[in-house]
């Protein structure tokens, strides 16, 4: 499947969608030090407004492939970024749309640790 094609954008987010919301597929979340310092409640609310998130523009999902998302929660400034690696995590995935050859890496932080 071609990397540009709309077929294959549509497969990279619906997996990165099934993997977000629901933890379907391969991958690990990552939650970073800011994150875990802010405490149980706050985390709770992070992970569950990144498992909402649905609101995806042209401005920051440009591929269309719902892999990254900021949103604030009591006026901090948060992010999320999924990233495709290779099943040993050694490199890049050689197909994102295929969950055979990919691990996904879903990072969230607080935007002031980017």
């Amino acid at each position: 499947m071609d990397k540009q094609s709309k077929e294959y954008r549509a497969e990279v987010r619906r997996l990165n969608d099934e993997f977000r919301r629901f933890g379907i597929g391969n991958g690990s979340v990552m939650l970073t030090a800011g994150i875990h310092e802010t405490g149980p409640k706050f985390v709770e609310e992070v992970i569950a407004k990144v498992q909402s998130f649905n609101d995806f523009t042209r401005d920051n999902d440009p591929y269309n492939e719902h892999d990254f998302g900021k949103f604030d929660i009591d006026g901090e400034p948060l992010f999320f970024k999924i990233d495709y690696y290779s099943l040993d995590l050694q490199a890049h995935s050689p197909n994102a749309a295929d969950p055979a050859v990919t691990h996904r890496v879903l990072t969230i932080m607080l935007a002031s640790e980017y």
